[in-house]
């Protein structure tokens, strides 16, 4: 959509409807109607004004939950009214349809088929509709990294208990040496049984970017599927699920697409889509159809609607413009911290291996200290991230996060590690 039309569309919901704090009103609303210049920096203060940003602190953790800029929040409370108006008559005549053309240009997101896509809640549900209901046997083995998301880690735990079949840890480096390092890595622990690798796109503690196209080409040449963590990816960083060559692919819309919380997407092969069975039975039966894998009951409908118009805004900002910036101000913060003595940046110094997410830490201060002390002495939220390999913060700004603040971090960051 192009920035004319996105800017038309919201236009009329601008004043209309949108939550947040009394004191944040009336300069933020006022923003709204401003346009969107083209000047690089102008343009991201032009964003910046779409956001109700708390004044308390300085918000470095939008990789939980990007929160949602107001032209979007406001387009989501107009389709709660309307699903509210409408109640049965919408639930019965229009939901599925509009689901689906949601689902469809979901597809042209990432680059596949509307029969390959689907609408989830979010990435746990994807991936594990397909970890759960993959047709594993007694014996059978599956490789993912201690660095994985906990949630999908369990659920492999339990294939293991009810099954039978064998889960096999590997630990990928902070700063591998090249591509082949991390190939290496997962082919070292094949087995004429391994059946599946689970592999991050994006390592959610680090921003660490893997090599997915390599991985899914040797691990196909052994036979053994893909499925790819892609949480922090879509909305962040182009996708595109054919170049990757993965079998299997989830991501959280809440998160860099600023979908409001529950949105995510199931990416599932063509060839792959009769192998896996639901969680949840459908009336849809067809082993080759997706939508088989898709039983979500009675849910908010409203955040499926939600999701175009988070494209729209994706859209007019421009999905390479918006990564580039992300990367833009990841690397203003971590060049600046990589060389201090004391500081531990936990994320490839290659750019290519990074864009929005980074994470640092301080020798010798345990990372749930240096997130207590950022917010009650230097007011900048973040989270502590403490096992495997990575001992620091994750450090997450978005869009609207400026230099300035950025600073200000930096700052806080050589205090504390001069205090060591």
């Amino acid at each position: 959509m192009k920035k004319r039309q996105f800017l038309k569309r919201v236009g009329q919901a601008a004043l209309a409807g949108a939550v947040m704090p009394l004191q944040a009103s009336e300069q933020h609303f006022t923003s709204l109607n401003a346009p969107y210049p083209s000047e690089e920096e102008a343009f991201w203060k032009r964003i910046r004004m779409d956001y109700a940003l708390k004044p308390d602190y300085i918000n470095l953790e939008n990789g939980y939950y990007n929160f949602v800029p107001t032209p979007i929040l406001n387009k989501y409370m107009e389709h709660i009214r309307r699903v509210n108006y409408e109640g049965s008559y919408y639930m019965r005549t229009e939901q599925w349809e509009n689901k689906d053309r949601v689902a469809n240009r979901l597809g042209g997101l990432i680059n596949c088929s509307k029969e390959e896509v689907v609408i989830t809640r979010n990435t746990t549900e994807s991936l594990d509709l397909v970890i759960g209901g993959y047709p594993w046997k007694k014996g059978d083995e599956a490789i993912y990294a201690i660095q994985d998301y906990g949630a999908m880690k369990n659920h492999f735990k339990q294939m293991e208990a009810r099954y039978g079949i064998r889960c096999k840890e590997v630990s990928v480096p902070n700063h591998p040496q090249s591509d082949e390092e991390i190939v290496e890595l997962y082919e070292k622990q094949i087995t004429s049984k391994t059946k599946m690798l689970m592999i991050c796109h994006m390592i959610n503690i680090t921003g660490h970017i893997l090599p997915v196209r390599k991985i899914c080409d040797m691990a196909h040449s052994y036979g053994v599927e893909v499925l790819v963590d892609g949480a922090h990816c879509v909305g962040h960083i182009p996708v595109d699920v054919k170049a990757l060559g993965c079998d299997y692919y989830g991501s959280s819309l809440h998160k860099w697409l600023s979908v409001p919380l529950g949105a995510g997407l199931l990416f599932v092969a063509k060839k792959q889509l009769g192998r896996v069975w639901p969680l949840l039975a459908d009336h849809v039966t067809d082993r080759e159809n997706i939508k088989r894998l898709n039983h979500t009951g009675t849910h908010p409908v409203h955040t499926d609607l939600t999701i175009e118009d988070a494209m729209d805004y994706l859209e007019m900002m421009g999905l390479e413009r918006k990564e580039n910036r992300l990367r833009f101000i990841q690397r203003y913060w971590s060049d600046q911290l990589r060389e201090e003595k004391n500081i531990v940046v936990n994320t490839p110094k290659d750019p290519v291996r990074s864009c929005g997410i980074a994470n640092v830490g301080i020798e010798g201060m345990k990372p749930a200290v240096l997130a207590k002390t950022l917010l009650n002495e230097f007011g900048v939220w973040t989270v502590a991230i403490d096992y495997a390999n990575v001992q620091g913060c994750r450090i997450t700004p978005n869009v609207y996060t400026t230099t300035a603040e950025l600073d200000q971090f930096v700052s806080a960051m050589k205090k504390l590690a001069g205090r060591v």
